[in-house]
């Protein structure tokens, strides 16, 4: 395992929650790491956010890493979950608030 992927594994496995995106949740860099970083902060949602702007290798790494073209990335414990189609969808059906529930993360809003 290269180190970018040894990397990779352990920020998903050691998180409970993590956003690979571009940019910070303080400052994501593109339209689609800000909806799911509003999305992540309206359910109240402890997370991690990862910026692949800060690397080529991580960029190419996460995608890799994931076998998914796109970023964002959201991982909830351990398990890639999608990007921010898959995960806007699942917020408005209620889906990504129960996923979270049930892998034990906890939540503000129900």
């Amino acid at each position: 395992m290269s180190g970018i992927n040894e990397f990779i594994d352990n920020e998903v496995k050691s998180n409970d929650v993590v956003l690979f995106m571009k940019g910070t949740p303080g400052f994501p860099q593109c339209g689609f790491s800000g909806q799911v970083v509003q999305i992540l902060d309206y359910i109240g949602v402890d997370y991690k956010g990862v910026n692949i702007l800060s690397s080529n290798e991580l960029r190419q790494g996460i995608k890799d890493y994931s076998n998914w073209p796109t970023i964002p990335q959201l991982y909830v414990k351990g398990e890639f979950v999608g990007g921010c189609d898959i995960i806007r969808e699942m917020f408005q059906a209620g889906e990504l608030q129960s996923l979270l529930s049930e892998k034990g993360v906890a939540i503000k809003a129900a």
